[in-house]
């Protein structure tokens, strides 16, 4: 008996693409770890000094959180402009324009110390922003080629990353001062000429080793799997994006208006500079050591779970900080470490729920407008953190950001339940 021909099996073209994509993923994760060890090392100057010497050179401790209210502008403004140019040109190009303004800033900053001039030290706080903003948005860069339900993990992946450098820069307060004052320059720019280089390095490890851009690799992919397509195809932001945009929101802002506050709190209360640079190095690491934590629990348990576990640690760390005694260090050592804790969870979970609420045609620009909410909301934070602790005290803000996170827990139930309905 005659048998009708085979018919050739052929491998599905995704199929065949998966171990290359999956080798440039990999490649693309470890260029953004290194840029982020570095930016990490950038982004403490900002966090740990920034206040006292906008306090020093202004004479008042009031507007102790003006600078990060500006570095958080600035911020806001460079969110636009990298998720743009990411969007047109590829993460590449928009991530290393980032960093290399916030290397311009930093530099800024150092000649505005030496000068004593307030003007040129604001303008130099919002470039540095942009440093900011690269690093923040450089997580975006390592979920574009990862399937959909790697996404968190991979967020997570560059998260972490920025750890090393985060932990190191507020350790290295009292010899980049000492480095400073070699150099004739007020000895709290000493961090800021760390910065200079740390960012600079950042932007060239991008532009060199940065090879294929993930984001115009991933728009010219087809569809992986059915989860994916949707994505691809639509053009319009799914229904969670304003519950991802609420955790994020939140999260920053409480993070950011604590934290500011905290090294004028121990000053006050007779701690020196390697104290409180010790407690924010602290507080620095646990907002990225545990990222890949926070990646795993939110592709295993979801988003809604996720958001009610970061807004009950946010509610933790205020009531910890607005406990704690004065001049305990453990106890504020305790509060700052939860509040890492809190936003990492936070920043992993609603960065989860925008990235699978945006479609990849839009994908790099609706990201760059959330993050523009994200700067907003810590500058925000950090201009109302000195104001409301010289009205009434760091405990009365801790206790008030503590209670303002927890907004993000019904907010996250609600909406889930009306999806739920939905479908």
């Amino acid at each position: 008996m005659a048998h009708p021909p085979s018919t050739p099996t052929r491998t599905p073209p995704t199929a065949a693409l998966a171990p290359a994509i999956s080798a440039v993923q990999k490649r693309t994760l470890t260029v953004l770890l290194v840029s982020q060890v570095l930016s990490g090392l950038g982004l403490a100057a900002g966090v740990t000094v920034a206040g006292l010497l906008a306090g020093q050179m202004l004479h008042n401790t009031s507007l102790s959180g003006l600078p990060i209210a500006l570095l958080t502008a600035g911020s806001a403004g460079a969110a636009v402009v990298i998720g743009r140019l990411s969007q047109r040109l590829g993460r590449r190009p928009g991530l290393a324009a980032g960093y290399l303004t916030g290397a311009l800033g930093g530099a800024g900053v150092v000649v505005a110390a030496a000068l004593g001039s307030p003007a040129l030290l604001f303008v130099s706080l919002f470039l540095y922003g942009a440093g900011t903003t690269s690093n923040l948005q450089a997580r975006y860069a390592g979920a574009d080629l990862a399937a959909p339900h790697q996404r968190a993990r991979a967020t997570s992946t560059v998260i972490v990353a920025t750890t090393a450098g985060g932990i190191a820069g507020p350790l290295l307060t009292t010899p980049a001062g000492h480095l400073a004052t070699a150099l004739h320059l007020p000895e709290l720019t000493g961090l800021f000429l760390l910065s200079t280089v740390a960012f600079t390095l950042a932007a060239l490890t991008l532009l060199v080793w940065l090879r294929p851009d993930p984001l115009v690799l991933a728009r010219n992919l087809p569809a992986t799997s059915d989860e994916d397509a949707p994505a691809r195809s639509s053009s319009r932001s799914g229904p969670g994006l304003l519950i991802g945009v609420v955790v994020l929101v939140l999260s920053q802002l409480v993070m950011v208006a604590v934290m500011t506050m905290t090294p004028i709190h121990m000053h006050a209360h007779g701690f020196g500079t390697a104290a409180s640079g010790l407690v924010i190095a602290l507080h620095t690491g646990s907002m990225y050591l545990p990222s890949p934590l926070a990646g795993r629990l939110v592709d295993r348990f979801g988003t809604t779970a996720m958001s009610v576990v970061t807004a009950g640690t946010l509610l933790a760390a205020g009531a910890a900080a607005a406990l704690a005694p004065g001049d305990s260090f453990t106890l504020i050592t305790v509060a700052l470490v939860l509040l890492g804790i809190g936003w990492s969870f936070g920043l992993v979970t609603g960065t989860a729920i925008v990235t699978d609420s945006t479609p990849l045609a839009t994908r790099a620009r609706v990201q760059g407008l959330v993050d523009v909410a994200i700067a907003v909301a810590g500058a925000v934070g950090g201009l109302a953190s000195g104001i409301v602790a010289a009205a009434t005290s760091y405990p009365a803000l801790a206790a008030l950001c503590g209670a303002l996170a927890f907004v993000a827990a019904p907010a996250a139930v609600v909406a889930a339940r009306k999806d739920s309905a939905r479908s």
